[in-house]
């Protein structure tokens, strides 16, 4: 019988769960200048939070109070943390976060787990296409995933398709985890010299900080557009430092597993209260086995659903549908509600789209109004149709509605993905809204 506590009854779980997050509760009280502060002026008596419904009676933590209070998070002696990690920061001002070695162990099972979860066994070959430096979290847990797990790993970094290229040559991996709107870009390079890669060693692709799947789970846009191209298996993930976790899909592409033994996670409303299964809300997660900085009902401020029942894998453990967007992004345009993702996929998907950046203002009339500013390929030899029209009617026939576009060159649009030479993600979106959704 499989003893992983993802195949266990749902039942089995909340237990499991409710044991470990006693055990965190009193660990943070113990050891969490935050936590010990939160949990007098709230008057929270931890041995009251029994049963996992009861955690609703805890204050939420938000990525301002680790702003604020970044150190008072730390629950050990400094000498005990060996790695430092950042998060980045597009949303507001970077966050350090302190790993101890147990920490770093419990990385490496995540993503043994993550990994095992899309197919990957001892034997595989992974090319890593995501830097591992930086003060990056994400390559350190690939790197040390696929050690736990036994299988092979080949470091190049992102970006440089010639040299992507030129290692699956060499060195034959059958996997590649990037960021799938590259993958688009690496088959451009093997159109344009030559390369076969439909007949690679590459069999799989994972796919990290860029969905692949719409709410139906059905493939995305840009899912489509790399399954029509490059017949491969496609796994889409969802992870965040705060977290020190990832969500992985498995083969039947059902939305990524939740690992119990490693994070709890709540979806709640606009009303701070959980909705019901199935429903779209903001995933606030708990850390649990975490030593350097646990964190307590964490609002990522990520938008989501639960599907809770058993998948065709086997797991019983939950999983989060491909995310909606951030909270704090929705945009209601012309009387639509959408999200930042929504508009990307139509802007990723468009072939003679150099770059973009998308702004959100307010109007004269008090409401949303949306600017997509975009850079062209070969501006030389710009289509000879009318773009702005073309964009438009793209943007009508997939989110219902059209934004404000203006052509740039691609330089400026450049200069505005990258304000910083720190910069470490492309800014894609600016919301210069006076108010907050």
């Amino acid at each position: 019988m499989n003893t992983d506590i993802e195949f266990k009854t749902p039942g089995e779980i909340k237990a499991f769960q409710e044991e470990l997050l006693h055990k965190a509760l009193v660990y943070l009280k113990e050891h969490s200048s935050y936590y010990q502060r939160m949990f007098a002026k709230h008057e929270i008596a931890i041995d009251e939070i029994i049963h996992l419904e009861n955690i609703v009676k805890i204050p939420f933590t938000e990525k301002k109070d680790l702003q604020l209070f970044n150190e008072d998070f730390l629950c050990c002696p400094k000498e005990k943390i060996i790695d430092y990690i950042t998060t980045s920061g597009t949303s507001g001002d970077p966050v350090t976060f302190g790993c101890t070695e147990k920490d770093l162990q419990r990385l490496a099972w995540n993503e043994k787990k993550s990994f095992e979860c899309a197919g990957l066994r001892p034997g595989n070959i992974l090319q890593l296409m995501t830097t591992i430096d930086k003060r990056f979290m994400a390559g350190l847990a690939y790197f040390l995933g696929i050690r736990e797990l036994g299988a092979s790993i080949i470091r190049v970094g992102n970006g440089m398709p010639e040299l992507q290229w030129d290692t699956i040559r060499r060195i034959k991996p059958d996997t590649i985890m990037c960021v799938p709107s590259f993958i688009l870009k690496l088959i451009q390079y093997a159109e344009e010299h030559g390369i076969d890669y439909k007949n690679s060693s590459i069999r799989r692709i994972i796919g990290i900080g860029e969905g692949l799947r719409e709410q139906d789970l059905s493939l995305n846009l840009l899912g489509k557009r790399i399954k029509e191209k490059w017949n491969v298996e496609l796994f889409a993930t969802y992870s965040s430092t705060e977290m020190g976790a990832t969500f992985s899909e498995c083969e039947y592409g059902m939305g990524g597993h939740v690992h119990p033994e490693l994070i709890i996670v709540e979806i709640i409303g606009k009303d701070d209260l959980p909705v019901p299964d199935g429903e779209v809300g903001e995933i606030v997660v708990t850390t649990l086995g975490v030593e350097g900085m646990p964190l307590l009902r964490f609002r990522t401020g990520d938008m989501a659903a639960k599907c809770v029942e058993q998948c065709k894998c086997g797991r019983y453990s939950y999983r989060l549908t491909p995310l909606v967007g951030r909270k704090n992004n929705m945009i209601k345009l012309k009387g639509t509600t959408l999200y930042p993702p929504a508009i990307n996929d139509v802007l990723d998907n468009t072939d003679y789209i150099e770059n973009y950046i998308v702004i959100v203002r307010d109007s004269e009339a008090g409401t949303d109004e949306v600017i997509v500013k975009a850079g062209l390929k070969n501006l030389k030899d710009r289509p000879d149709f009318d773009v702005i029209k073309d964009l438009k009617d793209r943007f009508r026939s997939r989110i219902r509605v059209a934004p404000v576009i203006e052509i740039m060159p691609p330089e400026e649009i450049r200069e505005l993905n990258f304000p910083s030479v720190k910069s470490r993600k492309p800014v894609k979106f600016i919301d210069n809204r006076k108010h907050n959704i």
